[in-house]
C-alpha cells in the first residue's frame, strides 16, 4: 500500500544528499503542484529488490546496515493529477518493489512526474527496468540487472549487477569486481565509460560499436580487432566483460575525471585486421 506524506524539515535533513537534486525537481514552475511520501523498511540480505514504471529520475545511495529509506516526490500541473500515476512500494517476504501504479482504469493523460530516492543496504539483489529518467546507484553487493532505460545511467562500484541493456543515453559504469558471470552492457545509444578497479583482471569482448573506442588502461592486450569489433583482455584475463550495439564512443578507463580523459588513447580499429599467430599487440 502507498501512502504520501509531508516529510519534516528533520527528516529532509535526514536525506540531505537525496534533496539536491529533488530541490531542483521541485522548482519547476511548469508543474506547481507536489506530495512527497517517505517511509523505511528492514531489508534482510539477499532480499530481491525491483524499481520499476517509474516516470522520472531513480537515485540509489547503499549503506552497511539493514535498513532501506524510501523517498519519493510527485509533481503534476493540476492538484487533481496527483491522485494518479502513485509510486507503490510492497514488501512480501523477501521481494521488495517500488513501483510506478497503472492506472489502467483511470485518466490515462494525468501528467505526473515522479522522482525515487533510495537507500539500500549493499547485500541485495537489485533489478531496475522500465525508467523514464535517469538512474544512479551506488555499490550493490548482491547480483542485479538495469535495463530499458530512457535516460543517463551512472553504476558506481558495480559488483554483482551483470546485465546493462536498452539504455537510451549515456552509461557509466565503475567495476570495483567481478563474479564467473562477468558482465553484459548492450543496446545503448550513447556514450559507454567503463572504469576498471586497479587490480581487476577481465577479457573485454566488443562488437557491434559504432563509434570511436578509447582507453587508457596501460595493461590491455588485444587479440583481435576490426572496424567495429575486438577482444582483449586487462591485466591476466578472466570474467569476459561484453559490450555490444552501442551507438556512440566507448571509453574503457582505470580512474575517472578530467585527467583521465586527457590521457585516453583510440584505439587502432579503423581498418580491418586479419587474424594472424603473431604475438598480442599492445594498445596504442
Amino acid at each position: 500500500m502507498s501512502t504520501m506524506l509531508s516529510v519534516s524539515r528533520k527528516g529532509l535533513y535526514g536525506l540531505i544528499l537525496f534533496l539536491v537534486p529533488a530541490i531542483h525537481f521541485a522548482q519547476d514552475s511548469d508543474w506547481p503542484e507536489k506530495d512527497e511520501f517517505q517511509q523505511s523498511y528492514t531489508l534482510a540480505p539477499g532480499s530481491q529488490v525491483e524499481i520499476k514504471a517509474i516516470n522520472g529520475s531513480v537515485t540509489i545511495e547503499t549503506t552497511s546496515g539493514s535498513t532501506a529509506e524510501v523517498h519519493v516526490i510527485r509533481l503534476a500541473r493540476k492538484r487533481e493529477d496527483l491522485e494518479y500515476r502513485k509510486v507503490v512500494v510492497e514488501q512480501a517476504g523477501s521481494r521488495f518493489t517500488v513501483r510506478g501504479e497503472n492506472d489502467s482504469e483511470g485518466r490515462r493523460h494525468a501528467e505526473v512526474r515522479q522522482q525515487v530516492m533510495l537507500k539500500l543496504p549493499r547485500k541485495v539483489d537489485l533489478e531496475v527496468h522500465g525508467i523514464n529518467g535517469s538512474v544512479k546507484a551506488a555499490e550493490i553487493e548482491g547480483h542485479g540487472s538495469v535495463s530499458g532505460v530512457n535516460g543517463k545511467v551512472e553504476l558506481t562500484q558495480v559488483g554483482g549487477i551483470n546485465k546493462i541493456s536498452g539504455i537510451n543515453g549515456s552509461v557509466s559504469v565503475s567495476v570495483a569486481r567481478l563474479d564467473q558471470e562477468g558482465m553484459k552492457i548492450s543496446g545503448v545509444n550513447g556514450r559507454v565509460d567503463v572504469q576498471f578497479a586497479e587490480n581487476l583482471n577481465a577479457e573485454i569482448h566488443a562488437s557491434g560499436i559504432n563509434g570511436k573506442v578509447e582507453t587508457d588502461l596501460p595493461t590491455l592486450l588485444l587479440s583481435e580487432w576490426s572496424r567495429s569489433n575486438f577482444k582483449g583482455k586487462v591485466g591476466s584475463g578472466g570474467p569476459i566483460i561484453s559490450v555490444s550495439g552501442v551507438n556512440g564512443k566507448v571509453a574503457l578507463k582505470k580512474r575517472s575525471g578530467s585527467q583521465a580523459r586527457n590521457d585516453l588513447r583510440s584505439l587502432p580499429l579503423q581498418k580491418h585486421v586479419k587474424r594472424s599467430a603473431a604475438p598480442v599487440p599492445q594498445a596504442g
